[in-house]
């Protein structure tokens, strides 16, 4: 299963979202330096390094958006760990605007 998949998987189980993109930004990052036990050097722009997450789902009712963006991340941690370089994290509660 790709880390993509297995994003949307766990983000669906924990949150069950009312909608839910995850977008793979890994070829904008082209070009960019990592310098970390997976990558040294320039990044190719391949993979699945850099995501965004567009998320709305009642369970961010009430909630902070710093506390928001840490139970996403604190759900995604492993994927962290894993090679994930970048996580976008747009959450919103039904209801919110959103920019998308």
């Amino acid at each position: 299963m790709s880390i993509q998949a297995t994003m949307e998987d766990k983000l669906k189980k924990a949150f069950s979202p009312e909608r839910l993109v995850i977008i793979n930004e890994s070829h904008l990052h082209a070009g960019h330096h990592h310098q970390d036990s997976d990558h040294h050097g320039t990044y190719d722009g391949t993979g699945e390094t850099h995501f965004r997450v567009r998320i709305v789902s009642p369970s961010f009712t009430g909630m902070s958006r710093i506390d928001r963006h840490r139970s996403v991340n604190e759900l995604l941690a492993d994927e962290l760990k894993a090679g994930v370089h970048a996580l976008a994290i747009e959450p919103a509660a039904p209801g919110e605007a959103t920019r998308w």
